[in-house]
């Protein structure tokens, strides 16, 4: 246990500024990866698994506070604070769409279908985009709350929508059909993260000092835990034995679902951690500080890798992912390897 609380983790350096999101993509033919964004404004594409640079989406002109990648990990979505979302060919880095707003944009989901995009932020209001048809107007869910949305992702086979804002508690859950607001999952505090597991059965928030789970199908409360320090991001193992926690103290946590007794702490970033996420599989998690690093923890070693995630004892070759797996990727885009290089 002592020699697991020490674990050095992969350092991802590249960004010259904090780092406030980051997403993982599903497991893919050519593995999974790990999309960042930063207030340097130049999300970049990595490895999931090893972190290696893959490239960096140029062309936005403030800082970038979200990002993700669709199912296939074919495209990449990026909300930013100047004033615009935009869609990316992940294999080229070429910018695909960009979706003008009339101010800054905190937060973006692909659907799972992936044939939508959602966007919030602080216009106070939900947009929908259709990527069939990207010239159209947006469809437009209003009513939240008068503060700016903080984060907001898809549910329920994109039947349903859940956001948070800014300096106000609680979770809103939306009916896309209606367009309307069917239920509110209570928070004393204002959500900075929320995630809907794998397995689309739980939703984590962290808010405050507070780690919750819910159904995410009753949408009522299974485990509620206080933590030792404000967190800003939590993020729940795919076979929910464990779930990991970042904020202010710098140390990245991981816990018992069970319990909620701490199995590890890890330290090594020198800000505040304001994202944290599982890998697909759950043999690694990651974390984004303000210090501008990225940094891959191991969940598991040894014969315990045979364990991770829903994957039972199947061959851990499955999960795993080597560089030449991701040649594709590297060899497709347009940016050179110096811009994206560690210095």
């Amino acid at each position: 246990m002592d020699k697991r609380k020490a674990q050095v983790p992969l350092v991802c350096h590249g960004h010259s500024r904090p780092i406030v999101d980051l997403s993982y993509s599903p497991i893919t033919p050519d593995g999974f990866f790990l999309v960042s964004a930063s207030k340097d404004g130049k999300p970049m594409l990595r490895n999931g698994e090893t972190g290696d640079w893959i490239g960096t989406f140029e062309g936005h002109k403030g800082a970038v506070w979200a990002a993700c990648l669709d199912t296939p990990a074919l495209r990449a979505a990026t909300a930013s604070a100047d004033f615009s979302a935009r869609v990316w060919d992940a294999l080229t880095g070429d910018e695909l769409h960009s979706f003008e707003h009339k101010h800054i944009v905190r937060t973006c989901a692909f659907s799972e279908s992936t044939t939508h995009l959602l966007t919030g932020g602080a216009e106070k209001i939900l947009r929908i985009f259709d990527l069939n048809r990207p010239d159209a107007p947006p469809t437009i869910l209003e009513g939240s709350p008068g503060t700016p949305i903080r984060a907001a992702v898809w549910h329920h086979s994109d039947q349903t929508i859940l956001s948070s804002s800014n300096d106000m508690g609680g979770v809103r859950i939306w009916d896309v059909r209606t367009k309307a607001i069917v239920r509110t999952l209570d928070t004393k505090s204002s959500c900075t993260s929320v995630e809907v597991s794998r397995d689309s059965n739980y939703i984590t928030t962290a808010d405050g000092n507070t780690v919750k789970f819910w159904d995410a199908n009753h949408f009522g409360l299974v485990k509620s835990y206080t933590m030792p320090r404000p967190v800003e991001s939590a993020s729940l193992f795919p076979s929910r034995s464990k779930f990991i926690a970042g904020g202010d103290d710098m140390w990245v946590r991981l816990f018992d679902f069970t319990t909620g007794d701490e199995i590890e702490c890890n330290k090594g970033h020198h800000g505040p951690v304001h994202c944290v996420r599982f890998s697909p599989g759950g043999e690694s998690y990651a974390s984004g500080s303000e210090d501008g690093t990225i940094r891959i923890w191991r969940t598991v070693s040894g014969t315990e890798e045979f364990e991770v995630g829903s994957f039972g004892n199947s061959d851990v070759s499955q999960i795993r992912v080597g560089v030449d797996e991701v040649v594709r990727k590297v060899e497709g885009f347009h940016i050179t390897q110096d811009n994206g290089s560690d210095s």
